[in-house]
């Protein structure tokens, strides 16, 4: 094992690489929770989904530590599962509808356009093309987006509706009413409450810095609502089992013709760009933090292969039957408790695999602490906004066009095409006048015309 992983060289030992990857289990754990809730909506099996979600975090985990040396771990990712469950269910009421076969197509074939940019370096090309404000108002935009849909899970934001004319079942129509449409919840709904409770759990375990407060605020929320009588144990036990039922699995549940009938291009793509820079941000700031990155050339090459991993995972994920994995920011848990090789990775992964034991206990959390995870995701993804230059009206308005449109028009896609359209506009026009010197790559230019084209033809379809 120290020779495998390198111990000695990298300052550690195998109890702080086992330690470190408990604590990054700890605090990632929750996805084993959130991924079914969110994904059910789409018409995926809770099961199915609750074991893809284990075993794509366990296999993916341990070949990051076994092969990369890496003290990162995967899962399927916060934003993309939401835009994935998303799609699914908006197209119910259009005449196309999108199956979950068909989303987890789109997903797969996202996987092996990743592999082939991270192959032939295009994806690094990328990265450098689109600015840093940008990047960050991706995530800032993701964030707010799984805080709505906490927000939604929770009704602590609920939709009034206060129309002059009818509105037909079933349909997406213009509101055009006297009062406001998103409100308030009510304090007498027992999961309102519940949330709300969740949030001062978790709240006060972070500001505590307890290792794992996203998890341990679950379980904490899960407990009061056992108690209280908001989860009906038996309920939730039945139909469970501690032996993984794998013939539910969505194990290669793909419909390649649909996708295309469909023409699911724009959904592909957008996996394929936000799980990119996700990733690279994710990789990258992990790397630094492990002390990867004084030596920059072996620092690149290590998270070159690391790119690769997540890339395979992308696509092996949906093979299993879940939205896409993406490596886990949550990992720097870990390494601020010493992890430093791939064993701590390796350990994550075990846990994980592990799991898979656990579904009857992971059945009973309710709703309400699940979507006080989201809306705390949103907390830690809001950080990034700081590095947004906001003074500087070439990047400001294209950054708020993106993290205000993702949550507000509720479409991932939507926020980073205006972005970009709008920054290789803005940035044309300030060079043109001389009113600044903007690089603007040229493949920013190729995705502006592809997006235009996009909404010129489909409309906001």
């Amino acid at each position: 094992m120290e020779r495998f992983f390198r111990l000695k060289e990298h300052g550690t030992n195998v109890r702080t690489e086992i330690m470190a990857g408990l604590t990054t289990f700890m605090t990632m754990a929750y996805i084993l929770a959130v991924n079914p809730i969110i994904l059910t909506p789409a018409g995926l099996d809770w099961t199915a989904v609750f074991l893809a979600t284990a075993l794509a975090a366990g296999i993916f985990t341990i070949a990051m530590g076994l092969f990369v040396n890496f003290p990162v771990a995967l899962a399927p990712g916060m934003g993309l599962n939401a835009y994935f469950a998303s799609v699914v269910i908006a197209s119910a009421s259009t005449d196309t509808p999108i199956s979950p076969a068909m989303g987890l197509t789109a997903v797969f074939i996202s996987g092996i356009i990743f592999i082939i940019l991270t192959l032939t370096q295009i994806r690094q090309m990328l990265i450098t093309a689109v600015p840093d404000s940008l990047k960050h108002a991706i995530t800032v935009g993701i964030g707010l987006f799984i805080t709505i849909i906490g927000l939604k899970n929770s009704g602590i934001m609920t939709i009034a509706v206060s129309s002059f004319t009818d509105i037909k079942a079933g349909q997406f129509t213009p509101v055009s009413g006297p009062e406001t449409v998103i409100q308030l919840g009510s304090f007498h709904n027992e999961t309102v409450v519940l949330t709300i409770i969740a949030l001062l759990l978790i709240g006060v375990l972070m500001v505590l810095r307890v290792p794992g407060a996203i998890l341990f605020g679950i379980l904490g929320t899960t407990i009061i609502a056992i108690l209280i009588g908001h989860v009906d144990v038996k309920a939730a036990f039945t139909g469970q089992t501690w032996v993984p039922d794998f013939s539910k699995m969505n194990f290669w549940h793909f419909d390649f013709a649909g996708v295309f009938e469909v023409g699911l291009v724009t959904v592909i793509l957008t996996f394929t760009f936000v799980e990119m820079f996700d990733t690279f941000g994710t990789l990258v700031g992990t790397a630094n933090r492990a002390g990867y990155m004084k030596d920059p050339e072996a620092g690149k090459k290590r998270v070159g292969k690391a790119m690769f991993v997540d890339a395979i995972g992308v696509s092996g994920g949906a093979v299993l039957g879940t939205s896409t994995v993406t490596a886990f920011v949550e990992s720097s848990a870990g390494i601020a408790q010493g992890g430093r090789t791939g064993l701590t990775a390796v350990t994550t992964g075990i846990c994980f695999l592990l799991a898979i034991f656990l579904s009857p206990v992971v059945a009973l959390v309710p709703g309400a602490a699940t979507a006080a995870a989201l809306i705390i995701v949103g907390v830690l993804m809001m950080q990034s906004v700081k590095d947004i230059d906001f003074s500087d009206m070439v990047y400001a308005i294209p950054s708020f066009l993106t993290l205000a449109l993702m949550p507000l028009t509720y479409n991932i896609a939507n926020g980073i095409s205006f972005g970009i359209v709008s920054f290789v506009l803005l940035a044309t026009i300030a060079n043109a006048t001389g009113k600044g010197k903007y690089k603007v790559h040229w493949l920013m230019w190729i995705l502006a015309v592809l997006i235009i084209g996009r909404y010129v033809f489909m409309g906001g379809e």
